[in-house]
């Protein structure tokens, strides 16, 4: 997408972020908000979480892909996603963004009004409440959220229990077939599979399946950076191992299927697996959660396995160690 007019450098700090900012909605929750030195905000519990993310330009996105909207999309989803994993509900955002001296003014006004719809998702809504800007070589787009656990117990990674049900809430796979079509040299392949792309560009976990999900769960955690690693992280952090089952994934690898055929038929050699996306492909931002067994499994949420105690290795697929391998923020 092209951005026209006037870049934020011409216009100035000020007037360039009260147009962008008028597109952003106050909540209930916000006592002060944007515009003060802090803000505040009020919570039911004493308690609070927090998580913060980092995307950076031609590291974690490329400008040529995602619009302002969709990386404003994008930066609020990445951040609740890690909230909800903790039992958690969205309260409010603050967001630092370092634009460049090209960056238009246009592109700002996106970028919020990405914020917004993706705040808009939440029930309640989430509010901006505050942020900084700055100019630099590229963009990077910092976000930090704050949850509220309403009296609950937060969800830890390091307390999943032998017996107990392994469980995914949400998609698996689909962010990571998106980026491969988006990488392809045929643009026509992204054309094709407009839904796959759209989950790389602005993923919509089901805030409300996890905050459900999470009433149940013994462990719980947000699906970033792949399945075979996040589900590594888990078993290490609760001295467990996970036995995923192959038959119980298969629905996912299913639907990606044709995507991964049409990449490899135009490139003419086997260049990508939808079980490579399905096991190690992240940024769907679903849920690994493990259950007791027995429980009551919701809708949207599938069994893949179970937990078993601790033996060689952390994960196992059809009683065959799983490599853990995913994205790598540092390493990319």
């Amino acid at each position: 997408m092209e951005y026209l007019g006037e870049s934020i450098i011409q216009i100035g700090e000020s007037e360039a972020l009260a147009r962008a900012l008028s597109v952003l909605k106050s909540v209930d929750s916000t006592l002060v908000g944007s515009g003060d030195d802090a803000a505040v905000v009020a919570l039911t519990d004493p308690r609070v979480v927090i998580t913060t993310d980092t995307m950076i330009e031609n590291h974690d996105f490329l400008t040529s892909w995602s619009s302002g909207f969709d990386l404003g999309f994008k930066a609020v989803m990445t951040n609740v996603a890690d909230l909800v994993a903790m039992g958690a509900s969205p309260r409010a955002l603050t967001v630092a963004l370092i634009v460049t001296r090209q960056t238009k003014q246009t592109w700002l006004e996106d970028f919020a009004r990405g914020l917004q719809a993706a705040c808009d998702l939440m029930v309640p809504p989430v509010e901006v409440v505050g942020g900084d800007l700055a100019s630099g070589s590229e963009i990077v787009i910092a976000v930090t959220a704050h949850g509220d656990l309403d009296g609950a117990s937060p969800v830890l990674r390091s307390t999943a229990k032998p017996g107990d049900l392994v469980v995914v809430a949400g998609t698996l796979g689909k962010a990571a077939a998106g980026l491969a079509l988006l990488d392809f040299h045929d643009p026509s392949a992204a054309a094709s599979y407009p839904e796959l792309v759209n989950v790389q560009l602005r993923p919509t976990p089901d805030i409300a399946l996890g905050l459900e999900i999470a009433k149940s769960a013994t462990a719980m955690m947000d699906i970033s950076d792949g399945l075979s690693l996040d589900a590594s992280r888990l078993a290490k952090q609760s001295g467990v191992s996970i036995n995923l089952e192959k038959r119980l994934l298969e629905g996912y690898a299913a639907v990606l299927e044709q995507a991964a055929q049409s990449i490899n038929s135009r490139s003419g050699t086997q260049l990508v697996s939808e079980w490579d996306w399905v096991l190690h492909g992240g940024e769907d931002h679903s849920f690994l959660v493990t259950l007791p067994e027995g429980t009551s499994v919701p809708r949207g949420a599938k069994v893949i396995g179970k937990v078993a105690s601790l033996k060689s290795h952390s994960v196992y697929l059809d009683a065959e160690p799983l490599s853990a391998k995913g994205w790598d923020s540092v390493a990319g």
